[in-house]
């Protein structure tokens, strides 16, 4: 690893929780990316990587080695709608997802407090994606109440089913992984249509799943989500696993042909306990013909600061992914 720049060094001695972190006050360049919740975008020959933070940390790679984090937020304004939607929420902004629908950029992005599931998911839209660019307030997607809804409503993934019509993908603890299809302008288009999708434990109160992102490769959708617990550093256990189906909607089971609904879940990948105490939060993409695997990880030698893991996918005879 190569020397750190003295920002970053700042960074990682200031803690391992992202809900601490300060922003840069200058852009820097780094080899060693501190995110969490990492998904990315490819544009003008430019990768961006957009992770949990005041207003949304943004990055920037051209080769995908040397990263540049700029100071300036995605959310340099947080709309006043997520204010009046979670109470306790101020510009920590959580688990970003980004994909490109019908000539826009679509950036959704959690508002929530620790333990809450007074959540909400909120949208954001560009025509071009550059550095600096305006975003649009879109509203929220959906949002939840504690008290009324047994499921929360962060952690955001966005996909697109075989006749191009998009889905959302969404969920932490409480009743787990929700699914439900959105209109054309990436808002829900039938509430009634949500459902659940993968659990941990369905018949206990603790439910530590979360984190969910849909890929799909030669007929399948993938379905990865996280399970344990985050944010703890070197106390962190989160793992991610994985199921397929055929349909978006699902049932997705594991390699064993147990339903992710049910608590099934193939192992992904896990904390090594050498490089990593532990590892979740995942996207994955096909860019440029390389099939890349994101999350994010607890370095052992950075005394569990979460910093980025890239891996490239690979594929058994029977279709099961690994890295």
């Amino acid at each position: 690893m190569k020397k750190l720049t003295s920002v970053l060094i700042a960074l990682t001695m200031a803690t391992a929780l992202p809900a601490q972190r300060k922003l840069p006050k200058a852009d820097f360049t780094t080899d060693t990316l501190m995110v969490h919740d990492p998904v990315m975008a490819y544009c003008h020959d430019t990768y961006h990587v957009f992770s949990t933070g005041r207003g949304i940390q943004h990055a920037t790679s051209k080769d995908m080695k040397t990263w540049t984090v700029h100071a300036e937020p995605t959310m340099s304004v947080i709309p006043k709608w997520t204010h009046d939607s979670v109470a306790g929420f101020r510009d920590h902004v959580w688990a970003p997802d980004i994909i490109r629908y019908r000539n826009r950029w679509w950036l959704s992005y959690s508002c929530s407090t620790f333990g809450k599931n007074t959540s909400a998911i909120g949208l954001l839209s560009t025509r071009d994606l550059t550095t600096g660019c305006i975003w649009n307030d879109e509203g929220p997607i959906v949002c939840s109440r504690e008290g009324r809804d047994n499921w929360n409503a962060i952690d955001s993934n966005f996909a697109i089913d075989d006749k191009g019509e998009p889905w959302l993908v969404f969920g932490s603890f409480w009743d787990g992984i929700q699914i439900v299809p959105l209109d054309t302008t990436m808002h829900i288009a039938d509430p009634s249509l949500q459902r659940t999708i993968a659990r941990r434990y369905p018949s206990e109160k603790e439910n530590p799943v979360e984190a969910p992102f849909i890929y799909k490769h030669n007929g399948y959708y993938y379905l990865f989500v996280s399970w344990d617990y985050c944010c703890k550093g070197m106390d962190s256990s989160y793992k991610v696993v994985v199921g397929r189906s055929k349909t978006i909607e699902g049932p997705y089971l594991d390699r064993n042909g147990k339903d992710m609904a049910q608590g099934g879940g193939t192992l992904f990948i896990e904390g090594d306990k050498k490089e990593f105490e532990a590892a979740g939060h995942n996207s994955a993409y096909d860019i440029n013909g390389k099939e890349l695997f994101l999350c994010h990880g607890y370095s052992i030698g950075l005394g569990g600061a979460s910093i980025l893991i890239m891996k490239n996918i690979k594929w058994s005879n029977d279709g099961w992914p690994s890295l």
